[in-house]
């Protein structure tokens, strides 16, 4: 059996606790990774709350939804084979894999048309099955892994959500055009990653909007043509300037109110306004501009499998510039935690276990 070491939500609002474990070896086509890289993700911050904010509706708390404690969060892993099962096919001991972790339940509609994504029983690593916040992590599948063995670890994990997470998103706005201007609400993990999908991708005019100086800088640095910093005030009026009033498309990152209100008014017509943010809180818009203006209002939940092979594929041609990223050891997760909390990352904390 193999000692596993991971940190553990054992109580909703209280910090992760370490956790020494035996796991048994892996049966079927499980897979055993001993895990190198894992990104920290804003959304965990919001289970390890034990509630998302519906604003008018409430709360919806995670043990109302089912999930049982303790958990294991975590879900932009990168890790090493080191077992499989007798049933894994086309998987190699030592290979370097980057994990898809939105699995569905496999049998419904949407897993059938490879919607995973969309499937109402998603069994997540890291939310359902235990994931990437330790030593070792199990994937019930190869399906479910990507080899990056010739990649950059420290920059490739954040891939496996925020970057799959903006490429399925991207999808669904208009069709790239070199009048067009893209806003980019939120220049967080998210956000730098939307700015770098979107150049390759083929958008041109992308402003990125965010109320930290220093996020707006790396998001110039990465490509945005212009940023906004919404905390100054007047957003809607110099977002309108800035684009020349051509915004046909907003990707928010964030999920508020605030940000909702700047995407409605200052797209033009048959704009998309697309969400994957969850801040939290209440979506209101004048009914009558959703006919008047064409609008499309959408959201738009991670990504496929295939679209995560697309995405790498995309990333290993070298057509995605890499989002900075900070390097800490798995052990340092709580104080990782508190500085995504207050808002002191850019770009993204990835733990080691070297």
């Amino acid at each position: 059996m193999t000692q596993c070491t991971s940190f553990d939500l054992v109580e909703f609002g209280q910090p992760l606790q370490e956790t020494l474990r035996e796991l048994p070896e892996p049966t079927g086509t499980e897979i055993l990774l001993q895990i190198k890289r894992v990104g920290v993700c804003h959304s965990d911050l919001h289970i390890i709350e034990g509630m998302f904010d519906l604003g008018e509706e409430g709360q919806m708390r995670m043990a109302d939804r089912g999930m049982r404690l303790p958990r294991t969060l975590g879900h932009e892993i990168v890790g090493t084979v080191i077992a499989a099962g007798p049933e894994a096919k086309h998987i190699s001991l030592g290979q370097t894999a980057l994990v898809f972790p939105w699995l569905g339940c496999g049998t419904c509609r949407a897993c059938i048309e490879g919607r995973e994504n969309d499937c109402m029983q998603m069994r997540i690593i890291g939310l359902v099955q235990n994931g990437g916040y330790a030593t070792h992590v199990f994937v019930e599948s190869p399906e479910f892994l990507i080899d990056v063995n010739d990649m950059d670890l420290d920059t490739i994990a954040p891939h496996a959500c925020s970057g799959l997470t903006v490429y399925n998103a991207l999808g669904k706005l208009n069709k790239p055009h070199p009048e067009a201007w893209l806003a980019i609400l939120g220049a967080g993990g998210l956000g730098l990653n939307a700015i770098a999908i979107a150049q390759a991708l083929g958008f041109k005019n992308i402003v990125a909007v965010d109320v930290d100086d220093k996020k707006l800088a790396a998001a110039r640095n990465l490509g945005a043509t212009a940023v906004l910093n919404s905390k100054q005030g007047e957003s809607i009026d110099k977002l309108r300037q800035i684009t020349d009033n051509a915004l046909t498309d907003v990707l928010d990152t964030v999920g508020a109110p605030a940000t909702a209100k700047l995407a409605v008014h200052a797209l033009i017509k048959a704009g998309r306004y697309v969400v994957v943010g969850l801040h939290g809180g209440d979506f209101k818009m004048p009914q009558p501009w959703l006919p008047q203006k064409a609008m499309t209002v959408a959201g738009s939940h991670v990504g496929t499998c295939q679209q995560l092979h697309d995405l790498i594929d995309l990333v290993r041609a070298g057509k995605v510039k890499k989002i900075p990223v900070t390097l800490r050891p798995l052990s340092e997760i709580n104080q990782a935690l508190n500085d995504l909390h207050e808002g002191k990352v850019t770009g993204r904390i990835i733990l080691t276990n070297d």
